[in-house]
């Protein structure tokens, strides 16, 4: 503006800001004492201005946002009385995971606006078969119906195909040819990568690398022209890197889609991640799935389903659900969430670490392709191996109280007792089986702190 106030202020530049910081330092070192390192390779600076961010960054962000429900089906007929109880109380999209072929679609959709309801379907085995009813069912029926295809995620999360590679993928190229009758077909599961400990880059790199294991050998044999996958992500702890992380998501997809000539965008069904939440003091998770879920919804994410406080240790239970619900529902009525789409454009910090985070990923993506591609490094353990060692360095800071999990490894609630409120077994299951390769593994952070404290209360 002509007449602005601003007038009366000389621009600072980064060098003076800088300089005048070393001077108040009074000799100490500026990047030991003000430049923070993380793990996921980024050197965090005091200040961001303008020139830090040499263009924005532009990605694609939906207008709004979905809060979404999760519900296991034991029973078509008690899940779909479940479903349309919960799309009374704020719930906007569903989330159906399906167990077995027994379950009747007809029966589990009944009464619901499959026009005006988002509704996911994630499969604990696969069946053309059972994807053909599905499709005779939504036939002229108009839908927002998201089938979460993942075969090479099944591999990466069992160490085995659902069948064999050679029928999976056949099977997968017959349900694509009609994906036309579904919003969308193929899922990439990048909530393995967080939950067992992958950086940021990692996780970015291994879904760039994942979605490509569909595109390559489906662009010659069929129209990718409406091809537009869905990336389940986990959100971790650090706010702003995991707003950083699904913009930077949107801009690799998009980069990677370019290159294919087909639909840049791509849809983000996100959730908090497991590996921060803790079964002492559980109270807190409350705390951590809130920012968490704040982070999906800045970052650009569709759809966010919450995951309830008491998730690792109880069953679902109806105030679990609530809570977790309401806590969405604070963000987008109460808070106002929902009123501007892509918040984070423009914000320094944000967009310098939106695209360090997309260029370091594009690097491992790039040496994975170079060496064969993912499916490839996963048979040969290498993906597994780097993981490991990610999570490795990240365990290591909880076990010396670096990373603090509040009421876990510090400020510890000793009366806290919960030997008796097992209903769910909340560590990592061994069970040895033959497996066509090393399954990636979800661990918690706090696990053998909780199984000690638990032996004690046991042995008491």
């Amino acid at each position: 503006m002509k007449d602005s106030l601003f007038q009366e202020f000389n621009e600072v530049s980064a060098k003076e800001w800088k300089q005048k910081i070393q001077f108040d330092l009074k000799g100490a070192d500026y990047n030991e004492k003000l430049v923070y390192k993380s793990l996921d390779g980024i050197h965090i600076k005091p200040f961001y201005c303008a020139e830090d961010i040499q263009e924005s960054v532009k990605t694609p962000s939906p207008k709004n946002w979905n809060i979404c429900e999760r519900l296991y089906v034991v029973s078509a007929e008690k899940s779909n009385n479940r479903a349309r109880e919960i799309l009374t109380k704020g719930t906007e999209s569903l989330w159906f995971i399906i167990p077995n072929e027994e379950i009747a679609i007809e029966v589990l959709l009944k009464e619901i606006s499959l026009e005006n309801t988002p509704i996911y379907f994630s499969f604990n085995f696969f069946s053309e078969a059972y994807f053909k009813r599905l499709r005779n069912f939504l036939k002229d029926k108009k839908n927002q119906v998201f089938l979460q295809l993942d075969i090479v995620g099944n591999l990466a999360r069992s160490g085995n195909w659902h069948q064999s590679f050679q029928k999976n993928y056949e099977s997968l190229e017959h349900i694509f040819s009609y994906s036309k009758d579904f919003k969308s077909v193929i899922s990439i599961d990048t909530t393995l990568y967080q939950n067992a400990g992958a950086t940021i880059p990692q996780q970015l790199a291994y879904a760039l690398a994942h979605v490509n294991e569909y595109l390559n050998p489906f662009q010659e044999n069929l129209n990718l022209k409406g091809f537009q996958p869905q990336f389940l992500t986990a959100s971790g702890p650090n706010y702003f890197f995991e707003i950083a992380k699904l913009k930077a998501l949107r801009w690799l997809y998009a980069t990677l889609a370019s290159e294919y000539k087909i639909p840049e965008n791509c849809h983000i069904l996100a959730q908090p991640t497991k590996r921060n939440k803790t079964l002492y003091d559980f109270n807190v998770n409350l705390l951590r799935t809130t920012t968490e879920s704040m982070s999906a919804v800045l970052g650009g994410a569709n759809a966010i389903y919450n995951i309830p406080y008491d998730a690792i240790y109880h069953k679902n239970n109806e105030f679990g659900d609530r809570i977790a619900r309401n806590q969405l529902l604070v963000m987008k009525h109460e808070a106002y969430l929902n009123k501007v789409a892509n918040a984070a454009e423009g914000a320094y910090y944000i967009e310098s670490l939106t695209k360090q985070f997309a260029e370091m990923a594009l690097d491992i993506f790039k040496e994975i392709e170079k060496n064969g591609g993912f499916l490839k490094q996963l048979k040969e353990g290498i993906i597994q191996r780097k993981i490991k060692e990610s999570a490795k360095k990240e365990q290591e800071q909880f076990d010396k109280g670096e990373l603090v999990l509040i009421g876990t490894n510090k400020f510890e609630n000793t009366q806290d007792s919960m030997k008796d409120e097992l209903e769910l077994y909340p560590f990592l299951k061994q069970n040895p089986r033959k497996t066509l390769i090393e399954p990636i593994l979800e661990r918690r952070l706090s696990e053998q702190i909780e199984q000690e404290r638990i032996n004690k209360e046991k042995a008491e």
